[in-house]
């Protein structure tokens, strides 16, 4: 019996995914239309009071119902549309009722032969044939949409026909007027009364939707379930849509205006150029930001730039970090946050242009800063492990020089072209730090590379590190101070914004403050784990090689010196120093590493007993006694403590054991 092949990936369904396509593209015409009602002028412009609140509850209560739509589920928005198109196919027929009522005269449609006989009428059947095809489509569709029963449908058919035989047959004028009439005022008590019959239905939907909603927001709270809101509509998807779909139609609109003034002969072809779709790009791109749902429609845009950019980014260097995926998160959210600050939207469309390339300049930058911040932990992982093959290192240090160039480069294209002022400066400072982080991360890369060439324990490594990486912070804090001041200053003097105080506010708390107070704690902790250490007695020399184990934190012999804790174990010193950072004990036995006398004696993780180098050893047989006897009383304290000290020496005892197997 042949062995069974692989198995085959299961077929694709494009069901799901042509609904979630139909989907978004639904939800479309709500963002249109919200975004006319907010740019239109007043529905009734004048000086009365009624008049205007007429206005504005007609804005308002089209923005509601517009909102509304845009949220439904996939289900009930597909039934809305559906019963929407069934309204609107009733609507057509009438109006086609209507006017072929008022408009053909199937007496004009006859010609006479030879003889003067009259024959049939040579143009009539073609017009009431395709009035009646285009009648019986819409009334299909119509019972179609509404899934009418046969008998109900035939009716409903039989009546979007009716006005079309008056014509045929020729009936009078007053005649066809109330046929036309009839079958209108049919067509709409039927579908009133199918509204009727489906408005209870509504109500327990819209109930259980709303008990469904209170029931989420108890438990969840808010921020959940606008996060399931924004994920279940699909809103980034319908706000890209919507942002290229109108795009795309004033490109046409543009297009077509050239291509009817390249028609005029005052107008010489020639003058289409490369000039000319250069002002036909911008007027696009100021278009396409002239409200908050279109800078919204443009955000979403971006983020889906930047999504795939950061993930082409993390493919080519090999980080598989999960948090590193948030560019396409940050890069939208700072454009809109810039957009807002300067009141983009409300500019005019000379200012919103150049405003929006300055806007542009300072998200290049800071999607550079959020790519380092990708780049870096890769970098140090790689120096750290000793990685050896160069083609896991060359695509981290490419970025890293791209990283570096590129502010380099787009500062000196800035100062050709523009004058000093406050955006060139925050732009200049963001570009300057960013070089300064590169150096850093290229400066500690190199001191672990040489760490691992030498394969010899560096106990300044550390040192070394902390003081490039405390330089780097420092010269990055100073640049936060700067551009707080450079941001008040703009502030005070070009355009002040609650937006813009606001994000001062944010800018103040996370990147001055909380950095300053994180760097303080940083210090202060290494300075007291210094002083730990330095006060802890240390062995070296001859007496070092006596020592037969490894430290207990890296597994490395003790090949220059060794740092004795009070409670008898010893470690390397850049370890124990590593480890105090994070908390005050012993890795071994979790006491507190503190000196209580300093002439007493300390021994190995082995029972090696070592003796302090600042006291002379002047008579080494008789201290040995000596230190016996002090081992048993301690033994004998030992067996009348508590469990939980008898667990500790013996953890002291078996866990050296196992670091010397290996």
């Amino acid at each position: 019996m042949a062995a069974p092949g692989p198995p085959r990936p299961p077929p694709l369904r494009l069901g799901p995914r042509l609904r979630a396509a139909a989907e978004v593209a639904l939800r479309v015409p709500c963002l249109f239309l919200i975004d006319a009602i907010f740019n239109s002028a007043a529905a009734f412009p004048g000086d009365s009071l009624w008049a205007g609140l007429l206005g504005g509850l007609l804005r308002l209560l089209g923005v509601f119902v517009s909102s509304i739509v845009l949220v439904l589920s996939q289900r009930a928005l597909f039934k809305f549309y559906m019963i929407s198109s069934a309204f609107l196919l009733a609507t057509t027929s009438v109006l086609v009722n209507y006017y072929a009522f008022l408009h053909i005269d199937f007496h004009s449609a006859y010609y006479t032969e030879a003889f003067g006989v009259h024959l049939l009428p040579h143009k009539g059947p073609s017009l009431w044939m395709a009035l009646s095809v285009l009648q019986l489509a819409f009334g299909i569709g119509y019972v179609a949409l509404l899934n009418i029963q046969s008998i109900y449908s035939q009716l409903i058919i039989l009546d979007l026909l009716i006005p079309l035989v008056g014509l045929i047959i020729e009936l009078s004028l007053y005649t066809r007027q109330i046929l036309v009439l009839t079958s209108g005022l049919v067509l709409t008590l039927y579908t009133l009364a199918i509204l009727l019959s489906k408005m209870r239905r509504f109500y327990y939907s819209a109930r259980y939707v709303y008990l469904l909603i209170r029931h989420m927001y108890r438990i969840y709270g808010l921020q959940l379930l606008m996060e399931d809101t924004w994920k279940r509509i699909r809103f980034p998807d319908v706000l890209r849509v919507f942002w290229l779909t109108r795009l795309t139609a004033q490109a046409l609109v543009l297009s077509y205006v050239v291509r009817m003034a390249e028609t005029d002969p005052n107008v010489k072809f020639y003058m289409f150029s490369w000039d000319r779709f250069w002002e036909l790009l911008c007027s696009l791109i100021i278009s396409g930001c002239d409200s908050t749902l279109t800078v919204l429609g443009m955000s979403a845009v971006i983020s889906s730039i930047a999504h795939y950019l950061g993930l082409g980014i993390l493919a080519f260097i090999g980080s598989t970090d999960e948090d590193d995926k948030r560019l396409g998160f940050v890069a939208p959210v700072l454009f809109f946050i810039l957009a807002l600050q300067t009141g983009l939207s409300g500019l005019k469309p000379e200012e919103r242009l150049v405003r929006l390339s300055r806007n542009m300049c300072l998200l290049l930058t800071a999607v550079l800063h959020f790519i380092h911040g990708m780049t870096d932990p890769v970098l140090m992982s790689l120096s750290a492990s000793h990685v050896s093959s160069f083609r896991r290192h060359f695509p981290v240090l490419f970025v890293s020089a791209c990283l570096f160039v590129l502010p380099i480069l787009l500062s000196y294209i800035l100062w050709h072209h523009y004058a000093l002022n406050t955006w060139l400066f925050a732009v200049t400072a963001f570009c300057v730090e960013l070089c300064l982080k590169v150096i850093v991360s290229i400066t500690v890369y190199v001191l672990f590379m040489v760490d691992g060439y030498y394969n010899v324990l560096w106990e300044k490594l550390d040192d070394y590190v902390y003081y490039v990486r405390s330089t780097g912070n420092i010269i990055e804090f100073i640049f936060g101070v700067i551009m707080f001041g450079n941001g008040a200053y703009t502030m005070v003097f070009e355009s002040g914004s609650k937006i813009r105080a606001c994000m001062m506010c944010l800018h103040a708390y996370f990147n001055i403050y909380l950095q300053a107070k994180n760097g303080w704690k940083t210090f202060i902790n290494r300075r007291t784990a210094v002083k730990k250490i330095n006060s802890l007695p240390e062995i070296k020399g001859e007496r070092l090689n006596e020592i037969d184990d490894v430290c207990a934190i890296c597994y490395h012999e003790f090949t220059t010196s060794a740092r004795i804790t009070p409670c008898n174990h010893y470690f390397h010193a850049l370890c124990l120093r590593k480890w105090l950072y994070i908390q005050d004990t012993c890795p071994m036995c979790h006491q507190k590493v503190y000196i209580e006398e300093k002439d007493s004696n300390v021994s190995n993780n082995n029972g090696f007993v070592a003796l302090d180098e600042n006291e002379p050893n002047e008579n080494p047989v008789e201290e040995e006694p000596a230190a016996n006897a002090e081992n048993e009383l301690n033994e004998n304290r030992d067996s009348t403590d508590s469990e939980e000290e008898t667990e500790n020496s013996a953890q002291s005892v078996t866990v050296p054991e196992q670091h010397s197997e290996h």
